[in-house]
């Protein structure tokens, strides 16, 4: 589910900045398919992906660790 949320979130970002997938992902320096991937939830990316992505977006993301009990 998280996967989704977050695809959805970067998808929509893109959308409001009016980039096209294409765009998105040759400033980010990824594929196309990889992007399409992670906005459709269905991808499965490195933290250093996400991380150039979310960079040309103007977005950051955080890992909320929560200890087990």
């Amino acid at each position: 589910m998280e996967a989704q949320l977050l695809g959805s979130q970067i998808r929509n970002r893109r959308e409001s900045l009016e980039l096209k997938q294409e765009d998105l992902a040759e400033m980010a320096g990824v594929s196309i398919k990889s992007l399409h991937l992670v906005e459709s939830g269905q991808g499965n990316p490195s933290l250093e992906t996400l991380n150039k992505i979310m960079g040309v977006l103007g977005l950051e993301f955080f890992i909320d660790i929560k200890k087990p009990g």
